[in-house]
C-alpha cells in the first residue's frame, strides 16, 4: 500500500516538474490568494477584537440599575387577582428612585468567585462659570474600586483618578466641556442641583475622543449623594467578573433574584455585535472568493496535464492502474500545488502583516497602530480552505482522466 502511494506521488511530481511555468503560475495564484486572505482577515478580525475589548474594558461587565423591566402590580391588584372584583380610580404608587437593600445585592454579586462590585450614584447638575452654563451628568464612585472595573485612568489627559479622594469637592470632566466653560486644571466651578449650589474643583480631564464619557463627570460617591440630596442611596451597581462572556447568564440570574434591571455588556452592545456579525459574513465571503479564484489556476494546470498526458494515462490503465488510481494521481497534483502555494501564502501573509502593523495613524494627538489578528486560527482557516478548494478543482479534471478509454487512445496513436 505504501509503495503504491509513493508511486502515485512520484508520477504526480514528475508531471508537475515537466510543466514548470504552469506549475509556478498555479502556485503563485494560491500563494497570493492565501497571503491577501491573511492580510484582510488580520485587519478585520483584529479591529473587531480590539473593538470588543474596548467594549468590555470601558464599562462594568454587568450594570444593575434602579429600573424594573416589568413594573410590579399594585397591592390591590395583587390581593384581588383572580376574583370578580374590578378596581377603579386607584392611583399608581410611585416608586422611590434608588436600589432598595442594595447591600444585599452587592453581597450576592461579591459571592461570585473573582468578581468586583462597585456601587455608584448618578445624577445631574449644572456647572456655572461667569456667565456660562453647561449641564453635567455626575457619577459618584469609590475610585479605589471603580478603577478595577473601568479603565478610567487610561482615558485621562491630566490628573489622576485618585485625586478625587485627596481633594475636597473634586470633579473630573472632559476636555471639551472644560473648553466650553473656559476652565483649566485646578479651577473652581459652581455646581447647582435640586439640593442647592456648591463649588467643585477640577482635578482631572478626560482626553478628547473618549466618546464613552459623553457629558459626564466623576466625583466621590458621598459628594454625589450630597449634591443630589440622596444620602446613603445608590442607583447603579457595576459588576466585573473573571469571564466577560458569561456576563449575560450572570446578569439574568441577578435580575431574576432581585428584580432590578441587570444589563450585560452584550445586551448594551447588541446593535454593535449584530453589525460585527454582518461584517464578518461579508468579509469571509469576499476573501473566500479570492481563494476560489486562486483554485482556478490549479484547475487549469491539472486540466492541461490531463490533456497532455492522455497517452500516458492509456499506458497506465493498460498496465493495471485503476480509475481510482488515476484520479488519485491528478488530485495529488492539485494538492501538491496547493500545499506549496499555502506555505508561500503564509510567508506572503506574514510579510503583509508586518507592513500593515508598522503603519502609524496620528489620531487626536495619539499615534495608533492597526490592530491585527495574527493568531494561528487564521492561518489554519486559510490553509484548509485552500486545500479543500484545490482538491475539488483537481478532482473535476481527474474524474475526466479516469474515464479515458485506453484502447481508443492507443489505437489512435498507432
Amino acid at each position: 500500500m505504501l509503495a503504491r502511494v509513493r508511486l502515485i506521488l512520484g508520477i504526480a511530481v514528475k508531471h508537475l516538474a515537466k510543466r514548470k511555468r504552469q506549475t509556478a503560475v498555479a502556485i503563485a495564484g494560491v500563494g497570493i490568494g492565501v497571503g491577501f486572505f491573511l492580510a484582510v482577515s488580520a485587519m478585520m478580525i483584529g479591529s473587531q477584537n480590539d473593538f470588543v475589548q474596548r467594549l468590555i474594558s470601558s464599562a462594568p461587565h454587568i450594570i444593575i440599575s434602579d429600573e424594573i423591566r416589568s413594573p410590579r402590580p399594585q397591592p390591590a391588584i395583587r390581593a384581588l387577582r383572580g376574583t370578580t372584583v374590578e378596581i377603579q380610580g386607584y392611583k399608581t404608587r410611585n416608586e422611590v428612585r434608588g436600589i432598595k437593600d442594595w447591600q444585599e445585592i452587592v453581597q450576592a454579586a461579591e459571592a461570585i468567585p473573582g468578581s468586583i462590585v462597585a456601587p455608584s450614584l448618578s445624577g445631574a447638575v449644572t456647572l456655572r462659570v461667569g456667565g456660562r452654563e453647561e449641564p453635567l451628568g455626575i457619577i459618584g464612585v469609590d475610585p479605589s474600586i471603580e478603577e478595577k472595573i473601568e479603565n478610567v485612568q487610561d482615558n485621562m489627559s491630566a490628573g489622576t483618578f485618585h485625586d478625587l479622594e485627596t481633594t475636597q469637592g473634586g470633579v473630573i470632566i472632559t476636555e471639551d466641556l472644560a473648553q466650553r466653560l473656559g476652565v483649566r486644571m485646578g479651577d473652581t466651578v459652581g455646581a447647582t442641583s435640586a439640593a442647592g449650589t456648591r463649588s467643585l474643583k477640577i482635578v482631572g480631564l478626560f482626553a478628547r475622543g473618549r466618546g464613552q464619557f459623553g457629558n459626564n463627570g466623576y466625583v466621590l460617591l458621598r459628594e454625589a449623594q450630597s449634591l443630589t440630596g440622596h444620602p446613603f442611596i445608590i442607583n447603579r451597581i457595576g459588576v466585573s467578573i473573571p469571564d466577560p462572556y458569561a456576563a449575560q447568564t450572570v446578569a439574568a440570574n441577578l435580575e431574576d433574584r432581585f428584580g432590578y434591571k441587570a444589563q450585560s455588556w452584550q445586551e448594551r452592545s447588541a446593535d454593535f455585535m449584530t453589525l460585527l456579525l454582518t461584517r464578518n459574513v461579508i468579509m469571509y465571503s469576499v476573501i473566500s472568493a479570492m481563494l476560489l479564484v486562486a483554485s482556478f489556476g490549479i484547475y487549469t494546470a491539472v486540466s492541461n496535464s490531463v490533456v497532455d498526458k492522455r497517452r500516458d494515462i492509456a499506458i497506465l490503465r493498460s498496465i493495471g492502474f485503476s480509475q481510482s488510481d488515476l484520479q488519485r494521481v491528478f488530485v495529488a497534483e492539485g494538492i501538491i500545488l496547493a500545499i506549496i502555494g499555502v506555505v508561500a501564502g503564509w510567508a506572503i501573509g506574514t510579510l503583509l502583516m508586518q507592513i500593515l502593523g508598522s503603519i502609524r495613524f496620528p489620531i487626536l494627538g495619539r499615534v495608533e497602530h492597526l490592530p491585527l489578528d495574527r493568531s494561528a486560527r487564521q492561518f489554519m482557516i486559510a490553509g484548509l480552505s485552500s486545500l479543500c478548494a484545490a482538491a475539488i478543482a483537481a478532482w473535476l479534471p481527474a474524474r475526466k482522466a479516469a474515464r479515458v478509454d485506453p484502447v481508443e487512445i492507443l489505437r489512435g496513436a498507432a
